[in-house]
């Protein structure tokens, strides 16, 4: 019951997220003089629907997007070059063009989209995009502000009884005891200074042990109100190399990378400890970039998904997901039975989820192809580019950019998605990526 009701509450979160998208396209456009249609939640068939002053409202039976119709988003064909091309191809620019032109009422040719400045186009156009940006950011800063970050401290969680075996979890007959063991930490001792130098966040230790292995040191530490100096001689142990973003390095062989480290063996209490105001930013930008970096390598992602669909490789827990991988993240985030792991931990954790989901939404909809936002704000700055080369030139105001040639190119990725919808919702289900 507790995955049903974390699916639903994502899809809700969802909702509400996409209707806000639409939202940041109707209120500009509207502002700007141009008429709005429709505004609806969802695809398919009509749920239930309001008729305004000149818009209707409502919600339709699939949660996977939503719309808003913006009359006259294609000029008629006689504010444009005509059409050189012919067949299926002219046939369609004609219908998609016709069907624009029917939706503009009599009399209000001057409420058509198509009449907008190009930088109100972009205002229009982006939106949607935007408001998901600031959602994201939204999200983010209130969880790690409000319900706080995973943040190890200097107190003694446990200590590791020995020096597991490269490659070994668990300790076994014969190995070693570890430096922390020897040194007798226990937990619930607070670490206060190494080495004669006094720490305050748990890095600055364990950045220091890792720097001397081998090396003999007084440990401080607070035990049950009491200060005590133990000893400790961190022992030397391989680790593979990682880069900023905790990537394992490769050599140019394909081998994973070691450096010698200093080894203590504890581990920290881990307590979720506010952050400042500016920490939401700093986690948008950084997941913004990650996420760039996803959808610029979306090709080959998919690629790996669909073998793995097939059986032919393992998932990676990296992948690419769809609905059905987000949905069962969220049931399981609902449904988890640990402990330590709350009501509040699955809340922070769900508003994460949708917060990245926002941030999802507002890169795949930047991307500078029709029908996507970023396709449609990609023609109004070449239709600013056209008109300042007319200025510069002293020539007349060149004609509309044509969107309605632009619709094989709409129809050809909309398949696109459509296909990539449904290879991830195949490997979602079959090959599922794992989050424990």
């Amino acid at each position: 019951m507790a995955q049903v009701v974390g699916i639903l509450v994502l899809v809700l979160g969802l909702l509400i997220s996409i209707g806000l998208h639409e939202m940041g396209h109707m209120i500009p456009a509207k502002k700007f003089g141009v008429r709005v249609s429709q505004y609806f939640v969802g695809f398919g068939p009509t749920l239930w629907s309001r008729h305004g002053k000149e818009t209707e409202y409502g919600i339709k039976a699939i949660p996977l997007g939503g719309y808003v119709k913006l009359v006259g988003m294609i000029p008629p064909e006689e504010s444009v070059k005509p059409l050189k091309v012919k067949g299926r191809i002219a046939e369609m620019i004609g219908d998609s063009r016709a069907a624009s032109t029917e939706e503009v009422l009599p009399g209000e040719d001057y409420r058509a989209f198509y009449h907008l400045a190009w930088w109100k186009k972009v205002i229009v156009m982006a939106g949607g995009p935007l408001v998901n940006l600031f959602l994201a950011l939204l999200l983010f800063t209130t969880v790690l502000v409000g319900f706080g970050s995973p943040t190890p401290t200097l107190t003694v969680n446990e200590t590791v009884p020995c020096i597991p075996a490269a490659g070994a979890l668990e300790c076994e007959a014969g190995d070693p005891q570890s430096p922390a063991a020897a040194a007798g930490l226990e937990p619930g001792d607070q670490i206060t200074a190494i080495d004669g130098l006094a720490v305050t966040e748990w890095p600055e230790l364990t950045e220091y042990v890792a720097a001397n292995p081998g090396k003999t040191m007084p440990l401080d530490v607070v035990r049950d109100g009491e200060d005590l100096t133990l000893t400790v001689t961190p022992t030397e142990r391989e680790r593979a190399v990682t880069d900023a973003d905790g990537v394992v390095v490769t050599n140019a062989s394909g081998d994973v990378e070691t450096e010698t480290v200093g080894y203590l063996g504890v581990a920290p209490e881990v307590v979720n400890q506010p952050q400042g105001i500016g920490a939401g930013a700093a986690l948008t930008w950084d997941y913004l970039g990650k996420t760039f970096n996803v959808v610029f390598h979306l090709p080959q992602n998919l690629y790996h998904v669909t073998l793995a669909a097939l059986g032919q490789e393992d998932r990676d827990t990296q992948s690419v997901i769809g609905v059905v991988g987000v949905g069962r993240i969220a049931g399981d985030v609902a449904s988890a039975d640990v402990e330590g792991y709350g009501l509040s931990e699955k809340i922070a954790d769900m508003l994460m989820l949708l917060g990245g989901l926002n941030l999802a939404l507002f890169v795949f909809n930047m991307i500078p192809l029709v029908p996507l936002d970023g396709g449609h704000i990609a023609s109004a700055i070449w239709q600013a580019i056209k008109n300042g080369w007319a200025k510069a030139r002293a020539l007349p105001k060149p004609r509309p950019v044509d969107v309605a040639r632009m619709m094989p190119l709409a129809y050809g990725v909309f398949g696109l998605l459509l296909v990539m919808g449904l290879v991830l919702i195949v490997a979602d289900i079959v090959a599922p990526v794992s989050v424990t």
